[in-house]
């Protein structure tokens, strides 16, 4: 595959915040107060080295088939009520959950717009794909705010 020079910026600022999703999951991971959400994160940062992978390819001109990236692995993380041992450790878990869900969102924006742009059909299925898992990560934080009454 031969890209443009618009496909080819667009894939280095879809690598750049995968890069920096995968950074965030590992330091909110190791800063989370509750058990689910640190494996909420690692599960989730897991899934980005994936789409991270992906991207690079693409850059390389390599775009295989979609598939399963650990989406099953996701959905057997729990997202439901956590136990708190103070109410300063659940605001911190609402904050990093909040950030990573605006995160997420800014994300699957960037996605959007690529599947636009590209002439490739193969490279915007790619891309939608990934636009599909993403979504699914603002989903499960989502929930687990929700859970556990953090989401307003």
């Amino acid at each position: 595959m031969t890209l443009s020079t618009k496909e080819t910026n667009l894939l280095k600022d879809m690598k750049g915040q995968e890069q920096l999703c995968i950074d965030k999951y590992e330091k909110y991971a190791a800063e989370a107060c509750s058990e689910e959400l640190k494996t909420l994160f690692h599960t989730l940062a897991d899934q980005e080295r994936t789409h991270l992978t992906t991207v690079t390819d693409m850059m390389n001109g390599k775009v295989g088939a979609v598939g399963g990236s650990g989406s099953s692995k996701l959905n057997q993380v729990s997202c439901g009520k956590a136990s708190y041992q103070s109410e300063e450790c659940k605001k911190k878990d609402a904050f990093l959950c909040s950030d990573m869900l605006t995160t997420e969102k800014h994300v699957s924006s960037l996605y959007n717009t690529g599947i636009f742009e590209f002439a490739d059909a193969q490279a915007r299925n790619t891309l939608n794909h990934i636009q599909s898992e993403e979504q699914q990560h603002g989903l499960k934080i989502y929930d687990f705010m929700n859970a556990n009454g953090m989401y307003q």
